[in-house]
């Protein structure tokens, strides 16, 4: 877990240090157009169209009083907070044909994952759905690929989240959406994949700070023992981003010739 420094959620507004994966993605997909409440698979999705920074500050947070929780390390993107009134989480299944050793890995991972999941489960407006293109939130088996650092070493992590931000066509309307890849390896013992995971979903409901409090879910370095519940200022900071007016889907504009879009810049990461 490496810390996240303030400033713009997007790949394209981001300094290289800030310790967030943001990227922007083209990618249709087809399937009944709704609401987003309701899983369904969008119409189409395309890179969103972004507005630029000289129109986009963010007007800086204060901290809340006493400490109580760490909204003023979050920041919108130019789309609105990347936060839904409900989310859709795809976990990938175990493998049918692994064998018994690895049958078993597999098994404590979504043990974890599902555990951690609850923890959200308890503030948030969550559904689980079949399928990764329904879902705003996928998880994925499989650790992290190395990060190269500013000073060039190569950085391993148990967990990390991406979050892509594009245009969702439903019902004949643009939205812009958020979509978060959390990368999470199967290596680790049971209660630090499960802390692993609640921190990783932590970043994925909207989370894209670090506290600076090792008892908080959400701290950038973790202290002695796995922090396994949300602590009161994990529930205050969720609470508070919940609260926030531009929340997504807020509408959007596509970027008319996804197959010719320039590529993004690369992301930050961040675990």
């Amino acid at each position: 877990m490496a810390p996240v420094r303030p400033g713009w959620l997007l790949a394209a507004l981001l300094p290289a240090a800030l310790g967030i994966s943001v990227l922007t993605q083209a990618r249709a997909q087809s399937g009944s157009g709704s609401t987003g409440a309701s899983c369904s698979i969008p119409d189409q999705v395309r890179p969103l169209q972004l507005p630029s920074p000289a129109t986009t500050a963010p007007t800086p947070t204060p901290p809340a009083p006493d400490g109580q929780d760490y909204r003023h390390l979050l920041r919108p993107t130019p789309a609105g907070w990347p936060v839904v009134a409900h989310w859709c989480v795809w976990i990938e299944p175990a493998d049918a044909a692994a064998g018994t050793g690895e049958a078993r890995r597999q098994a404590d991972w979504l043990a974890a994952v599902d555990t951690a999941l609850q923890q959200w489960s308890g503030l948030l407006s969550i559904s689980r759905v079949s399928s990764p293109e329904q879902a705003q939130v996928r998880v994925w088996r499989r650790r992290p690929p190395l990060q190269r650092q500013a000073d060039g070493r190569l950085r391993a992590s148990h967990g990390r989240a991406v979050l892509t931000l594009v245009a969702a066509l439903r019902q004949q309307q643009w939205w812009a959406e958020p979509r978060i890849d959390v990368l999470l390896g199967a290596g680790q013992a049971p209660l630090p994949l499960q802390a692993t995971a609640l921190h990783e979903l932590g970043h994925a409901f909207g989370l894209w700070a670090h506290s600076d409090q090792a008892g908080d879910a959400m701290a950038a370095i973790p202290g002695g023992r796995p922090v396994l519940q949300l602590s009161r200022r994990d529930r205050a900071t969720l609470l508070w981003l919940q609260g926030q007016s531009g929340r997504m889907p807020t509408p959007a504009r596509p970027v008319e010739t996804p197959a010719t879009a320039p590529a993004p810049p690369k992301a930050p990461t961040a675990d």
